[in-house]
């Protein structure tokens, strides 16, 4: 019931959307683009957290529309109060919005992981469901970085990620870094959803990985956004985007150093700070994913696939596959740009100017 009434509102608002949008010219072009963020912000610190810096370090984010908070590396409501903790540090203003998302995938749950588990092998990194975690998310506890006051939104994130595609249609690129969850549920909920999209960038999709977690990291080549729901990933991945961008392995190799954590505290402040007491050598995910929607450039190669995930519960349940149009299936799949180079040097450049910006509020 509270769904059916969230969506006759929704209706309701995009009814009223379509009246003012109707009187401008027909085929008008767009302008100016925006960005919304969906993210498993977890945290203090670390890629998840990290990630907001070259969003919010730059000269002018009004082009920003906002967070939207899922289920992941933690729990969605401790997700929601790290990041609004962070935003309060970076002295953010309040009427960003912070939108709480699902709490669950879409299918998936603890259970069934350790039920898959046992026929396939260990999942490296479970996430919200490490160790003795309950099955359903728990009343958050205290932050090590402290309690934040910052009023969350009242609206869902799907609901909110619907609103405003239709508030600036062809606009708004989503950059997804965590499970794709929030994602899938405005596709299902509002069919013209993804279509309206400027495009999709979405952390994962690691293709060819099973030798490198042999050699390299078990653990940073298990495709954990699309495992821990790998329905929704592929709800995702076979919706009518305009464009979608992977960045997957890509990222792997390019990891937060200590040389790179003082630069980007080079400024003394608050974000300073919080980027030494929380520091965590791990790839720049986040980062490199939230820096390659701003400014796709930084992409220096990349392969078109035909992509979709694997939902047959054996051992490459929620991996993602790439196939070339000669023998792609026919069942859905749609064309990805698979990011398989970047210029690091500028995206580390640009991250330390960011976050050293963030200090001087310049």
């Amino acid at each position: 019931m509270f769904l059916k009434n969230c969506f006759s509102a929704l209706l309701l608002g995009l009814s009223a959307l379509s009246c003012i949008t109707s009187i401008f010219p027909a085929g008008a072009a767009p302008t100016k683009g925006y960005l919304i963020f969906d993210n498993d912000f977890a945290g203090p610190g670390g890629t998840n957290i990290q990630s907001v810096i070259p969003i919010l370090g730059r000269k002018d984010t009004s082009d920003f529309l906002g967070f939207t908070v899922v289920i992941g590396d933690g729990w969605e409501n401790e997700a929601v109060a790290h990041l609004s903790r962070f935003l309060d540090i970076a002295d953010i203003a309040a009427t960003l919005p912070v939108v709480p998302g699902a709490t669950q995938p879409l299918v998936n749950s603890r259970p069934r992981l350790l039920a898959w588990e046992q026929s396939n092998g260990k999942m490296p990194w479970k996430g919200a469901w490490r160790g003795n975690a309950p099955d359903l998310q728990p009343p958050v506890g205290p932050l090590k970085e402290g309690a934040s006051l910052r009023a969350i939104s009242t609206e869902t994130a799907a609901l909110f990620l619907i609103r405003q595609v239709h508030a600036h249609p062809h606009q708004v690129t989503v950059l997804a870094a965590g499970p794709l969850t929030n994602i899938a549920l405005a596709i299902k909920l509002d069919p013209d959803f993804a279509a309206l999209c400027k495009k999709l960038v979405f952390m994962g999709a690691i293709v060819d990985g099973n030798l490198r977690q042999v050699t390299d990291s078990a653990d940073y080549y298990t495709d954990f956004n699309l495992m821990f729901d790998p329905e929704a990933a592929s709800i995702t991945l076979e919706a009518p985007f305009p464009e979608i961008i992977s960045i997957g392995a890509v990222a792997n190799p390019i990891r937060m150093t200590p040389d790179i954590r003082d630069q980007a505290a080079r400024n003394p402040g608050a974000v300073s700070d919080y980027l030494k007491h929380y520091f965590r050598p791990q790839p720049m995910w986040d980062e490199l994913a939230a820096a390659i929607a701003l400014d796709p450039s930084l992409i220096t190669s990349s392969v078109t696939a035909y992509m979709d995930v694997d939902l047959t519960h054996g051992p490459n349940y929620g991996y993602a596959h790439a196939w070339p149009e000669a023998t792609r299936p026919h069942i859905g799949e749609r064309p990805v740009i698979v990011v398989t180079g970047v210029d690091k040097d500028r995206f580390v450049k640009g991250f330390i100017e960011a976050a050293n910006r963030m200090n001087s509020h310049d």
